[in-house]
């Protein structure tokens, strides 16, 4: 490769970085102020495209014709985008606020899946190619190559940025406020400074810079309805990278991410897919906090809940006996009916195996795909390549996802918190980047089809196979609840310090249930490639890893029934909604956030605390025709 190229690719790298840096800043100051993981942030960097492509060639094409009518547009995208932010942050996140960083997280899941419906429905499914920038249409000769005018002046304009964030924040009696909200915001409104209006005004500016990132990506590409998800996993990369909080970290890990994406794909195009999260991985593994976060520490978190093993006694055994009969009932009314068990009884296999490392342990992993995967693909090659049934099948799934995990463990269980979270999510997605790329092993997105490792005429003896499972896994969760190793589990995930005073082995538990979790996901990956019959990629991708958090915060991570319950409501009621429903999946967005907003202990502990609510009335309440005792008091 000659120079020019080069020096084009890091060009291109840098331009890429100003995107990147634009998302990043805005996350990172709605979370330093907020507390609050935004996943909903891609929305808005979608919302100020498109609104800005509608403007440009659909309402009001003349504003294309002149630069300063362009840029005018642009920033009323970003405009648009903050609005959007102001009504999340009065509706949602504001509810949120108290609430533990994973159900935020979900929540603001729920919210980009409806705002995704509402934007298809207002700005419709098309993708739209805006006409180029006024004034920069050109390009600059570098040597016999062509970089894009526009995209040098996206290049200048990240520093811009930065400085003005800077100065905004270190020079304005705002800025010092919101500095002073990110380090004690009791502190603050005891002063006499209200947080509120600073959390209003910080949401809309980061969803606001979200938008303008959005709206600046009109002139080099369409806008279109897959933007939000292809952005926002890559700003959460940068954002743990540079450091939760530091909007300075946010603009240096944006540069290294820019630069060595565009190096991938100069040097190395085959594992593009997989550099930018080996870096964030580099990173976090020699420095945890990010490259200028604050440094890690263990905190003490006496409030986190007990693990619930309501309801118990007879109520207890019937609920063993309903959730049997119901799934094999399910299991007999049909094709549709009986895949749509099998689905659900998988999903909470999976869910259930990360509620082992959540609700005992304390772990937090958005990459537990992974594990999925790696069963699903272990499964499907030791029978296309070894003639393996089902049985061999599912022991290769997790013998390679047990591999795996003894590997990824040694790093993963020496961060806590988020960081664990995204290094687990940048390990994830190198085994699905594998699985797209290796196309020999594994036929890349093609899969691999035409397994047959269930035969159709035993299907019911499947089914019934998944059922005692899945009861099996819960019935060993609420034993290991109850054992001096959960105990243990529970003690240095509420008070690790306490824990480590005491001389329990932290490290060890840590690892121990870290690689039985992941055995547990890889067993489930292997039932999901028999039930397909083919696996692809996206078993191994940030999607899958989304849906296992939802099933166990749905349901409930701290309760028992909590995995099994969250699946039937995310896989039966989303594959029930999408049956008569074009926009079923912004529904599906309300009603996750409703049960995070209502009920943060998820649909079973819901239930139980509003049954305990009324049986207290109950009780409290006098039966018709009683006299209260002190009426029958003599005079």
């Amino acid at each position: 490769m000659g120079l020019d190229s080069l020096a084009l690719q890091l060009l291109n790298g840098l331009s890429h970085a100003t995107t990147l840096f634009l998302m990043a800043s805005g996350l990172t100051l709605i979370f330093g102020v907020t507390r609050i993981v935004n996943f909903a942030h891609g929305s808005f960097f979608m919302l100020g495209a498109l609104w800005a492509a509608h403007a440009l060639t659909d309402w009001w094409p003349a504003l294309a014709d002149t630069a300063w009518s362009y840029a005018l547009t642009m920033l009323l995208g970003a405009l648009v985008a903050a609005l959007g932010g102001a009504m999340a942050e009065l509706l949602l996140l504001k509810r949120m606020r108290q609430a533990p960083e994973l159900y935020q997280l979900v929540a603001t899941f729920g919210l980009s899946l409806a705002l995704h419906d509402a934007m298809r429905g207002f700005f419709g499914p098309n993708e739209v190619f805006a006409p180029r920038f006024a004034g920069l249409k050109g390009a600059v000769q570098l040597g016999e190559a062509y970089f894009p005018t526009w995209q040098l002046f996206t290049l200048a304009l990240g520093p811009l940025v930065w400085l003005g964030l800077h100065l905004l924040l270190t020079r304005t009696l705002w800025g010092q406020r919101v500095k002073a909200a990110t380090q004690d915001r009791d502190m603050l409104d005891a002063l006499g400074v209200s947080p509120a209006p600073l959390m209003l005004g910080v949401v809309m500016l980061g969803c606001g810079l979200a938008g303008l990132a959005g709206a600046l990506q009109l002139p080099r590409e369409p806008a279109h309805l897959q933007m939000d998800v292809s952005v926002v996993v890559e700003t959460f990369v940068v954002v743990v990278t540079g450091g939760l909080g530091s909007v300075g970290g946010a603009f240096a890990a944006a540069l290294l991410i820019g630069v060595i994406h565009a190096l991938g794909v100069s040097f190395v195009p085959q594992a593009t897919l997989v550099l930018v999260f080996l870096t964030m991985a580099v990173v976090l593994v020699l420095r945890p906090q990010g490259l200028a976060g604050a440094p890690v520490q263990a905190p003490q978190r006496e409030s986190v809940p007990v693990f619930s093993l309501a309801p118990s006694g007879r109520a207890g055994g019937l609920i063993w006996l309903a959730v049997l009969a119901l799934a094999v009932w399910a299991l007999g009314q049909g094709d549709y009916a009986q895949s749509l068990a099998e689905d659900v009884l998988v999903m909470a296999l999976f869910g259930l195996s990360l509620q082992w490392m959540m609700a005992l342990g304390g772990l937090v992993s958005f990459g537990h795909a992974a594990f999925f995967g790696l069963g699903a693909y272990g499964a499907a090659l030791s029978h296309l390549l070894g003639g393996a049934g089902l049985a061999l099948s599912l022991l290769a799934g997790m013998a390679l996802a047990l591999v795996a995990a003894a590997v990824f463990g040694l790093l993963v269980v020496r961060l806590s918190g988020v960081y664990m979270a995204m290094l687990s999510l940048a390990l994830a997605q190198m085994v699905w980047a594998g699985a797209t790329q290796w196309v020999a092993l594994t036929g890349g997105d093609n899969g691999l089809i035409g397994l047959r490792l269930l035969d159709p005429d035993t299907r019911w003896v499947f089914g019934l196979l998944l059922c005692t499972l899945v009861l099996a896994s819960v019935a060993a969760l609420a034993r290991a609840s109850r054992s001096s190793r959960g105990a243990a589990l529970q003690a240095l995930r509420d008070a690790p310090l306490r824990a480590a005073a005491s001389g329990l082995p932290v490290a060890r538990l840590r690892y121990q249930v870290f690689v039985g979790s992941a055995v547990l996901a890889g067993l489930a990956g292997g039932l999901w490639a028999a039930v397909k019959g083919a696996v692809f990629p996206s078993v191994a991708s940030v999607a899958t890893s989304v849906d296992a958090l939802l099933v166990i915060l749905l349901g409930g991570v701290h309760q028992l029934w909590g995995a099994l319950a969250g699946s039937a409501l995310l896989v039966w009621g989303g594959a029930e909604l999408g049956r008569g429903l074009a926009y079923w999946r912004g529904l599906l967005g309300v009603v996750i956030m409703l049960v995070m907003v209502l009920a943060p202990s998820g649909l079973v502990g819901g239930l139980l605390s509003w049954a305990g609510r009324t049986g207290q009335a109950r009780r409290q309440t006098p039966a018709d025709g009683a006299t209260d005792a002190a009426d029958r008091v003599p005079r």
